[in-house]
């Protein structure tokens, strides 16, 4: 972080611009994610599940799907990042939607031509992930080209929140009675149709987008070195990024973990697991709607360490869960539930610093960077929970996870974001 300096909100000179309601090219933006959104829940439970229900994968083949579906991330996003600040963003993302719409929709082809195997499947999921992080590393830094001021960033930041826990919400759910009625293979095909309705927003949408400064030098490594360095170099950067890679970690490990323990340990149905989900993501919407009026009301910096220690504490409910089987169910529920909320409410203050404290130039290389320590943490976490339940079994597994867990919380407590008590002021554009 450069300084703490507050910054108030600008005189409101343009009421027709005072909620992004009035901006149509985002409202075009948001519907598109948020239906793909809803297609990307349903494929993250249908994928393992086939992986279960189609091919009889071990604890470890689940983990190593996960992993493969997140690891891109990881190895690739900071090379996408730098050749994402070299070119408009939007065809980037057309390109991106086009390979997944076609790789997601050839599941259940190859599932009804008896040609789909675990070994098609993990390549399948792999190569999604890479077309998944040119995406991604590119959305996040195309909606300040449709937001404009910084002064909406918060507000956009809490409708893409809003949309990402409102398909939490309903893509589990829908993802279990799809696998119940159709097979797991056939739902993927939802998501296919989603990345269509993605591609369709993205296309109508007619804010012209700059074509990127041209640099007097491309050396790929410079700019790979430029983009780590933002972050690392930024105090508060760094320990959002840090602590994002444990929380990633912790809720991708938790989250496998408890779908193989679920399924193999307590013969849970696919539907009741699609149900847990969906019911307890409730409270991830709930936190990206009230995000605005809590920032507004207390400290930036407060709400993010509440936020982010109810997604950390929140797994120590799952080992914990004892009892009649709806007892158990109602605290899988809660537990899930407290996660959801904290990271509706954290989420919102994460991208909007981010946003907040970050020049345009340097966008695509900053998004990078936090998505390889974001997902590269969830896809060492999905390793992980395989190994470690292929190791210890589902309640061991979930244990371990939930006291290392826990302990992220200490980070929290002498992070220099959770000081803050407003969003810093912005660098030169």
């Amino acid at each position: 972080m450069t300084g703490t300096t507050q910054v108030s909100a600008p005189p409101n000179t343009e009421p027709a611009r005072q909620s992004l309601w009035h901006n149509h090219d985002f409202l075009r933006f948001w519907v598109g994610e948020t239906v793909s959104l809803l297609g990307t829940q349903v494929t993250n439970l249908a994928l393992p599940l086939t992986a279960i229900g189609a091919f009889g994968a071990t604890d470890e083949q689940v983990g190593l799907l996960r992993f493969l579906q997140l690891v891109p991330y990881l190895g690739l996003a900071l090379v996408i990042g730098v050749w994402a600040d070299r070119h408009r963003r939007r065809p980037v993302m057309l390109g991106a939607n086009l390979v997944r719409l076609i790789l997601l929709a050839m599941v259940p082809l190859l599932y009804w031509w008896h040609a789909l195997d675990l070994p098609v499947l993990m390549v399948i999921a792999c190569t999604v992930g890479i077309a998944s992080v040119v995406f991604d590393v590119s959305w996040m830094s195309y909606v300040p080209v449709l937001v404009k001021s910084p002064e909406h960033y918060v507000e956009a930041s809490a409708r893409m929140g809003t949309s990402s826990s409102a398909a939490d919400v309903a893509g589990p759910g829908l993802g279990g009675v799809l696998v119940s009625a159709v097979g797991a293979p056939v739902a993927v095909l939802v998501d296919a149709c989603s990345y269509a309705v993605s591609l369709l927003s993205l296309l109508s949408i007619r804010t012209t987008e700059p074509a990127p400064a041209p640099a007097a030098e491309r050396r790929l490594w410079r700019e790979l070195k430029d983009g780590m360095g933002w972050v690392m170099r930024d105090r508060v950067l760094r320990s959002l990024a840090l602590i994002g890679f444990c929380c990633n970690f912790s809720m991708i490990t938790v989250w496998t973990m408890f779908l193989l323990y679920g399924h193999h340990d307590l013969r849970l149905g696919d539907g009741t697991i699609g149900a847990v989900f969906s019911t307890a993501s409730v409270g991830g919407l709930i936190g990206a709607l009230i995000a605005r009026r809590v920032i507004a009301r207390f400290p930036l910096g407060r709400v993010y360490l509440v936020g982010q220690s109810a997604l950390l504490l929140g797994p120590g409910l799952i080992p914990a869960a004892a009892g009649p089987r709806p007892v158990m169910i109602g605290m899988f529920v809660l537990s899930f539930f407290t996660t959801y909320l904290g990271l509706g409410v954290a989420g919102v203050i994460i991208v909007s610093l981010r946003q907040a404290v970050t020049p345009q130039s340097m966008m695509g290389r900053m998004t990078a960077a936090f998505r390889t320590l974001l997902f590269g943490g969830g896809s060492l976490g999905g390793l992980a929970a395989g190994l470690l339940t292929g190791r210890l079994g589902g309640r061991g597994a979930l244990v371990v996870a939930a006291v290392g867990s826990a302990a992220v919380v200490v980070g929290l407590l002498v992070s220099p974001v959770s000081r803050l008590r407003a969003l810093p002021a912005a660098p030169s554009r």
